[in-house]
């Protein structure tokens, strides 16, 4: 009897100790996808709703602003709040920041705020009224758009860049309205993302369907050579692949020269800086990642499957489209899949060979990161992206279980 206690010990000793050095070797690559993956898109959406650059500079403001409603007379504590944190951000050389927050929201918010400031800080008489003395200095701190812009950044969480990331705000009586037609962009900018992705996904799968076929059906040695040549693109940076098209479609371009030697075309074609270059670029790109997991697929679709149902009298083409191609689906879904969510995130491409009306959302992106320090919209178009990512993998989940449960 103790003896098999003894033996249950070890055993469950043994079991602990497995799973101890599992964990440990799994450990590194679990901090790694931590700090790599999931740490940048928390961050990502705390920037989207995270709001704090003017109540850092403006404290009074910030805390004063949100006591007023919009539609009422703003109170003069707030006024007095607004002219204190302006004059001492003019002194401080803070005013800058402010400025730029007011710009996201305000017309022209940027000049306002620095003009102000400016002449503030060569007035050192206090005023008998804050009120009289901003909107002396300028009308449009009067305006209730203008406090409405105020109590919209005094944070500490705000909505503001997520509604501007689908062309939406808020009026001055608070209520959540579309953008005007000039001023939006975001939702033209996502369809021309999900369009040109589904294009080259089309465009992709079109192609690589008869070559991912020639490659699994081949000989061995034909095979390992068409294989090769697949996966030639990835030995070459992207940046230069994409250079490379530009001298490839120019007007003078070899392209243009062979089809005009062909007389195919009298003159040459404009297949460069826009949509045409775009998508012939992606397409080159990204071509690979649709035609490997096809063979995979492929590959492993006995032949016997097409041979069978050839002797039992179907033609070859009813043969290969009731029996092969319905087997190719999971293949064709996830490299379908991986295509259009890679093309929704491009950037290099797009900037290189496409022209104003051919960018992307994730060149809207890398401009407010890198260019106006706009993070928390930058932030919310990503969020924009993350969304319709969940939403394609949701939706490629539902199909493929579905597929699942039929084959069953």
């Amino acid at each position: 009897m103790d003896r098999d206690v003894d033996l249950a010990k070890d055993l469950k000793r043994a079991e602990r100790r497995r799973r101890m050095t599992a964990l440990a070797l799994i450990a590194p690559l679990f901090l790694f996808l931590m700090a790599s993956f999931v740490a940048p898109i928390v961050d990502m959406l705390r920037r989207s709703v995270v709001d704090t650059e003017l109540a850092e500079v403006w404290p009074a403001t910030a805390a004063a602003v949100k006591h007023w409603q919009p539609g009422a007379a703003a109170p003069d504590a707030l006024y007095a709040a607004l002219g204190a944190d302006l004059k001492a951000s003019a002194e401080a050389r803070t005013i800058a920041i402010a400025a730029r927050r007011l710009n996201y929201a305000l017309p022209n918010g940027r000049s306002l705020v620095l003009n102000t400031g400016r002449a503030l800080r060569a007035d050192d008489t206090a005023p008998a009224s804050w009120r009289d003395r901003l909107i002396g200095l300028d009308p449009a701190w009067g305006e209730p758009a203008t406090l409405v812009a105020l109590q919209q950044a005094s944070g500490p969480a705000t909505d503001f860049y997520l509604l501007t990331a689908v062309d939406m705000e808020r009026d001055t009586a608070g209520a959540i309205v579309q953008r005007p037609a000039q001023q939006s962009l975001y939702l033209q900018v996502l369809g021309r993302t999900l369009m040109i992705s589904l294009v080259v996904t089309l465009v992709c799968l079109l192609l690589g369907f008869p070559l991912s076929y020639l490659v699994a059906n081949a000989p061995a040695r034909t095979g390992n050579l068409l294989m090769i040549l697949v996966l030639l693109p990835f030995w070459t940076s992207l940046l230069v692949r994409s250079a490379a098209w530009i001298v490839l479609l120019q007007d003078q371009g070899v392209v243009n020269g062979a089809l005009q030697a062909l007389g195919i075309t009298d003159g040459p074609i404009r297949m460069i800086f826009n949509r045409t270059g775009v998508v012939i670029a992606m397409t080159h790109v990204l071509l690979p990642f649709m035609i490997m997991p096809m063979i995979a697929t492929m590959k492993s679709i006995p032949p016997t499957y097409m041979r069978a149902a050839v002797s039992l009298g179907a033609h070859p083409a009813v043969a290969f489209v009731r029996v092969y191609l319905p087997q190719t689906v999971p293949g064709v879904a996830a490299g379908a899949l991986l295509v259009f969510i890679m093309a929704l995130g491009y950037y290099v491409t797009p900037a290189l060979v496409g022209g104003a009306e051919d960018q992307m959302l994730a060149y809207f992106i890398a401009f407010y990161t890198t260019s106006s320090a706009n993070w928390g919209l930058a932030a919310a178009l990503g969020v924009i992206l993350l969304g319709a990512t969940m939403i394609l993998y949701l939706v490629y989940a539902r199909l493929a279980g579905m597929g699942q449960v039929k084959l069953g």
